[in-house]
């Protein structure tokens, strides 16, 4: 990024910091060097995505990462805060769901196929000598069902801990890193919008230096191993500035990514951490506790039936405090939320646990005469549950979206607001996905060579009916998706053919090259593909909503699995049910295995990490509101890093800077502008280009990115450019048009740089896409008309030359395409 393997970190940590030039390092001390020439920086946040090797094992975090999207994706609406409350809870109820659906997927491996089903059978036990001190043909201590239970509990229980440490680890690195303004806690609830915030007040402690802006142009990066901005300083007399918009105030207090505690949700985080563990650990003791407290009802024995009530009330009451604890409180951005509710995120979790302890006591009480057969008792109850909960809050939070945005419609969200439920649903079938291909595959392995649930052959009943239901409708789903595939297919093809001869026009080119033009045309219209995939979204969504409501009705009404369901009804019919139920019992296992493979090579291979960082990039920009054991958001400590390096380098000598971000870095850009006081963000000037701000984040969460933020963002900055180029399939134009100011977009830019082969560039030049801005002459000649109208190059020091104040440029991150 900074065109020179010598550099040297300004300031910050291995995991992200500023680096200059080592040329560079002592730029403020010698301000004469630099009358022609601004100083280039570059801020590295690539280990915040992809760092080190545990960063693999997010990918099993996937589910929870998608549904703490679908949060930020609220239809702008005004004067609607019971609306917009209730879609904030709608979403975290969801995410509520996955926690219990992966608990219970755990549950099923442990506790119902390997403990109570495997471990209860001699057929299948004396073929595992790992279970043969709990079979029960040995007799043993362990052979009683309810000790099996106890024992295997202590599975799920340990996934729950597991997640509890890393949300806790990761809360106490991103959340809890209090951002550029201090001020004081606030108790209001903030799910909606927020009036005027306070002032900013800078932040104790010394304040650097913010250069920025490249000393020469610099050259494309060698490898794409991280994510990097730059700013380019040139600071001198103060100038007015721009007028903001109607409705926008110029600080903190308008756009809500501005709002001074929007990047600190340390409270919340901690608040639904408590309760998602709670809710995991409840969901252990009711798969414990279940087949215990029946058996008591049913067979007159040592153990009183109403202890068995007592337990399962205080499930219920548990479940009750969960729910309470997750609707009533959503997000403080008002002001910095600097509380805990310490006795809730300490007593509910360890209550949860205690609970949990006693039921394992309960089920290990000696039952003379209690074997275990068939399935797990309340198993199917769980799974059944679960899914209808999540469709019926899928829907009504699709009722509650189409709401909101009929209140305040704008013509470029995604879906006319319904980005937001079908995200939710896609979270949860990949919820679904990979808690059915656990079991799924894990039944295959002790069940020997018969098929689950089929019957003849097979050694245990294996996982609910639900999931075969479910497993069995994935391959009717793919079939389905092979007809938006071909469409969308056909008409890239389509659309190719009609540029061409407007490829030919641009370049001027007196004998084209047919091939040529083709790969230029082809990649154009690829990249357009990207405004096709809101449509694509909406029907994966529709159809699995519809497909999962249908093997919810399937398992309900038939209480078999497919294959034997349809028994009777036809060999054609009889035929396509047994192929579903075993291909889509295959994909989801293979599935599964996917997702593992990816991550063990993710945590082996650090270029495949970084790969994987590109999802993690858009995935956990955005602060964990809905789920708290989401992939931390990396933006909370890349934005106040930004921002207060920007405010501290203006504040100090009252210069000015240029800050050039590419692809997600334009994103953290726009971000760390917001977070700035209005006097400093006067001082800088944005670049942007292969932008996502308005192809992306403004269709998708138009709350934060919409029209009129992105305006106001423009007249509050001094000056703002874009690049795109019509073959990039993320970046694109900003769409503001000439009433907010002066025109931001350049482009489309030419890509190629040129067609053929010239006497400049004697080689074919590449069609470069998103990648490889900073090699276009453009890119050098929009920074340099951007300095030239911040003001004088020269900085104006704060300072005396002697004292010790280093230099702090900034600008966002470049990410891997």
């Amino acid at each position: 990024m900074l065109a020179d393997p010598r550099t040297v970190r300004v300031t910050g940590d291995t995991t992200a910091a500023v680096y200059r030039r080592s040329a560079d390092a002592d730029a403020e001390r010698h301000p004469e060097r630099y009358r022609e020439e601004p100083i280039a920086e570059a801020y590295c946040w690539s280990n915040l995505t992809s760092g080190n090797g545990s960063r693999a094992l997010w990918l099993l975090l996937l589910p929870f990462m998608v549904i703490n999207l679908a949060h930020w994706m609220r239809p702008t609406a005004r004067r609607r805060p019971r609306a917009i409350r209730l879609h904030g809870v709608l979403v975290r109820l969801i995410a509520l769901s996955l926690t219990v659906l992966l608990t219970a997927a755990a549950c099923e491996v442990a506790l119902d196929l390997t403990a109570w089903q495997c471990a209860g059978v001699a057929a299948c036990s004396e073929k595992r000598s790992w279970l043969g001190f709990l079979s029960a043909a040995q007799g043993g201590w362990w052979s009683q069902p309810g000790r099996r239970l106890a024992l295997a509990a202590l599975v799920p229980a340990a996934l729950v801990g597991l997640l509890w440490f890393l949300s806790n680890r990761t809360w106490s690195a991103y959340e809890s890193q209090l951002p550029l303004t201090g001020a004081d806690p606030d108790d209001a609830q903030d799910d909606g919008p927020a009036p005027a915030a306070e002032p900013v007040r800078p932040a104790p402690g010394p304040v650097r230096k913010v250069p920025a802006g490249p000393r020469r142009t610099p050259a494309a990066p060698a490898s794409s191993t991280g994510d990097t901005g730059r700013l380019a300083e040139s600071p001198g007399t103060p100038q007015t500035r721009p007028a903001a918009p109607s409705g926008h105030t110029t600080g903190l207090s308008g756009p809500a990514l501005g709002r001074p505690g929007f990047w600190y949700g340390r409270r919340l985080v901690a608040r639904l951490r408590a309760a998602h563990t709670a809710a995991g650990l409840l969901t252990v003791t009711a798969a414990v506790t279940e087949a215990a407290a029946r058996y008591d009802r049913a067979a007159p024995g040592p153990v009183p039936p109403v202890l068995g009530r007592l337990i399962e009330g205080a499930l219920a009451a548990g479940l009750v405090v969960v729910l309470w604890v997750v609707c009533r409180r959503g997000r403080s951005e008002r002001r910095l939320d600097n509380r805990l509710d310490r006795a809730l995120i300490t007593w509910l979790p360890g209550a949860a646990l205690a609970l949990l302890v006693l039921a394992a006591v309960h089920a290990a009480w000696p039952r003379p005469g209690w074997t275990s057969s068939g399935r797990l008792p309340g198993d199917v109850t769980l799974f059944r549950a679960v899914s209808v909960a999540e469709g019926v809050l899928v829907v009504l939070l699709a009722v509650v979206s189409r709401y909101l945005y009929r209140c305040c419609p704008e013509p470029r969200t995604v879906l006319r607001g319904l980005g937001g439920p079908a995200v939710a649903m896609l979270a949860c079938a990949l919820g679904g996905v990979m808690t059915g291909g656990v079991a799924q595959r894990v039944a295959d392995w002790l069940d020997g060579p018969g098929s689950p649930g089929m019957g003849s052959g097979a050694l245990i009943e294996g996982p609910p009916v639900l999931l075969s239901w479910q497993a069995s409708v994935i391959p009717v789903l793919l079939l389905l998706l092979l007809v938006p595939g071909a469409v969308l297919g056909v008409r890239t093809r389509l659309a190719a053919r009609r540029l061409e001869p407007a490829v030919d026009a641009e370049y001027g080119e007196p004998f084209p090259d047919p091939a040529r033009t083709r790969r230029i045309a082809r990649a154009r219209a690829t990249a357009a593909l990207t405004d096709a995939a809101p449509g694509v979204v909406g029907i994966v969504s529709g159809a699995t909503l519809f497909l999962g409501a249908a093997a919810v009705a399937g398992s309900w009404a038939t209480g078999e699995v497919p294959g034997l369901a349809l028994d009777g009804s036809g060999p054609f019919l009889e035929s396509v049910a047994e192929a579903a139920q075993s291909t889509g019992s295959w994909l989801i296992g293979f599935g599964f295995l996917v997702f593992v493979a990816c991550g063990r090579r993710a945590y082996r291979d650090a270029s495949a990490r970084r790969t994987i960082g590109i999802l993690w990039d858009v995935g956990t920009f955005w602060p964990r509101a809905a789920h708290p054991f989401a992939p931390p958001c990396y933006a909370e400590r890349a934005v106040p890093d930004l921002a207060s390096r920007m405010s501290g380098w203006t504040g100090r000598t009252r210069g000015r800077l240029v800050i050039s971000g590419h692809s997600q870095g334009s994103v953290l850009a726009a971000a760390a502008v917001w977070q700035l006081p209005a006097r400093t963000r006067s001082r800088v000037a944005l670049l942007t280009y292969g932008s996502p701000i308005e192809r992306l984040y403004a269709r998708w969460f138009p709350v934060y990115f919409g029209a009129g933020q992105l305006h106001g963002l423009h007249r509050s900055v001094h000056c703002w450019r874009n690049l795109w180029r019509a073959t990039d399939p993320i970046g694109g134009e900003i769409r503001l048009g000439l009433e907010s100011g002066p025109e931001v977009d350049r482009g489309p830019l030419k890509d190629p740089l040129v067609y053929g082969r010239t006497p400049e560039h004697p080689l074919p030049e590449p069609v470069l896409g998103h990648s490889d801005y900073q090699a276009d002459p453009v890119f050098a000649e929009e920074r340099a008309a951007l300095l030239e109208r911040l003001g004088p190059v020269l900085p104006r020091q704060a300072r005396a030359v002697g004292e010790d104040v280093r230099a702090v440029p900034e600008g966002p991150p470049d990410t891997a395409g």
